[in-house]
């Protein structure tokens, strides 16, 4: 009886220890050399985009590991829970994420870092019929995806009495970015999601207005478990000088403020057989590459609207709109990223690559669409969504069949999904990339001779 009661005491001492928490402060991270972020895929926070990592919040906690002389070490969550269970566990240091502060974390956490303010707001288009007040909603059809944002709008309907018309999309076969996508074409009329989900959308689709809130305000920071109060500190004085750096201020203009759109010209000189100042290159290195003028004329257009000194949101330059790294892989010369043929070559050599990558898909006008995608978002997205497209039965070698497995890598359903091994992506650009490009050749097929 002794031995037992010994055991039940050491085994509640040991499962009591475990509720406390792994005991890893500040001096155990810096011996250790790495600081260990817990967060979540997504278009705010942590993402990989032409196999370059990114994101406002793991631009964020990059700064703050450097600040502290420690290597960064990215671990991705599958959902909120899962985050806060691997923290607890000592899987990670510190949820770089902002995670709604509620009494009850609090009373297992402690939230540290700059404290962010969120609600959800509606997304409409711009202009003189735009809602002023919520009351308005009262008979509008309002579309929403599932979980919070339909239950919000539930709890809306009832404080104004009925009358509004909501639509609960499918999980399984649209994302938040598709509904804005919608609501900016004006194929729907408004949806809903978090304040700075909108204000990232609004920078690729100006004619947004993202103004009308829709509920009330949520608190939200980062946390570390409540046996890191060093980390904690930390991250709370790091956070009070970094928000009045200018690179803090540089990285919120990248992703919320800095658009997104290019704007597009016409033509140059359709009588003369012109579509712009760089005909010449496109003719030369498009036949390294067995490809058309035009469609590699195509592609600038659509990436740089014929630009050589633009810059991208997320650091691509030139013509062909090459990440740096890129361009150095594929043999620019350091300095020469802007130079137009230096920049079209380097697109060249690229394209060279993605088409051997893509090997396997044996005709090269199936294939085409494919190095497409990958060209603009990376070829680690392409094969995601292949592989989800096979896992659900399609055929993968089928654009068509893949496509809209591109749309869905923005869904938690499927990028968490074990064969994805790339996570969260903001697929509906690169879906309009795709047809973007191939609308855009047809039409200079038919009217510029080759």
């Amino acid at each position: 009886m002794l031995c037992l009661s010994l055991l039940l005491l050491l085994c509640t001492a040991s499962c009591h220890s475990r509720q406390q928490g792994v005991v890893r402060d500040l001096p155990d991270i810096r011996d250790s050399g790495e600081l260990r972020i817990l967060t979540l895929y997504g278009s705010t926070s942590y993402f990989n985009y032409r196999g370059l990592e990114m994101g406002f919040q793991y631009e964020l906690s990059k700064r703050f590991a450097d600040s502290l002389g420690l290597r960064l070490k990215i671990i991705v969550a599958t959902g909120i829970s899962d985050m806060v269970e691997k923290l607890q566990n000592g899987e990670g240091d510190i949820i770089a994420y902002p995670l709604p502060i509620t009494k009850s974390r609090k009373d297992s956490l402690l939230f540290c870092g700059e404290e962010i303010v969120t609600h959800q707001v509606i997304v409409q288009r711009r202009g003189r019929e735009s809602l002023e007040d919520v009351t308005e909603l009262v008979g509008q059809e309002v579309y929403v995806m599932p979980g919070k944002y339909y239950q919000r709008m539930l709890n809306l309907n009832e404080e104004l009495g009925g009358g509004i018309i909501i639509r609960q999309v499918s999980e399984d076969s649209t994302t938040i970015e598709e509904l804005i996508t919608r609501v900016s074409k004006g194929e729907i009329r408004y949806t809903v999601c978090d304040n700075d989900v909108a204000r990232l959308n609004k920078t690729y689709y100006p004619n947004l207005d993202v103004s009308l809130d829709v509920s009330y305000d949520q608190r939200s920071s980062w946390a570390v478990r409540q046996t890191s109060p060093q980390l904690a500190e930390a991250a709370n004085l790091w956070a009070a000088a970094n928000h009045v750096s200018p690179v803090y201020s540089a990285i919120t203009k990248r992703y919320f403020e800095i658009s997104k759109a290019v704007p597009y010209t016409a033509i140059l000189s359709l009588r003369e057989g012109l579509i712009s100042h760089y005909d010449t290159l496109f003719r030369k290195y498009s036949a390294d590459i067995g490809w058309d003028w035009r469609l590699m004329a195509a592609l600038s257009y659509t990436e740089s609207n014929f630009d050589p000194t633009v810059v991208s949101w997320c650091g691509a330059v030139g013509l062909m709109q090459l990440m740096p790294v890129t361009a150095q892989a594929m043999g620019v010369p350091l300095g020469q990223e802007f130079e137009p043929e230096e920049n079209i070559k380097g697109a060249a050599a690229y394209i060279r690559f993605l088409t051997r990558a893509l090997g396997v898909i044996a005709d090269q006008e199936s294939r085409l669409p494919f190095i497409l995608a990958a060209y603009n978002g990376g070829l680690g997205h392409v094969y995601d969504a292949m592989a989800l497209a096979e896992k659900y039965g399609k055929d993968k070698y089928r654009w068509e069949d893949v496509e809209p497995y591109i749309l869905l890598k923005a869904d938690p359903l499927y990028f968490n999904d074990p064969v994805c091994k790339y996570g969260y992506f903001r697929g509906v650009e690169t879906y309009n990339f795709v047809r973007d490009i191939r609308a855009r050749y047809n039409i200079y097929k038919e009217k510029i001779k080759l």
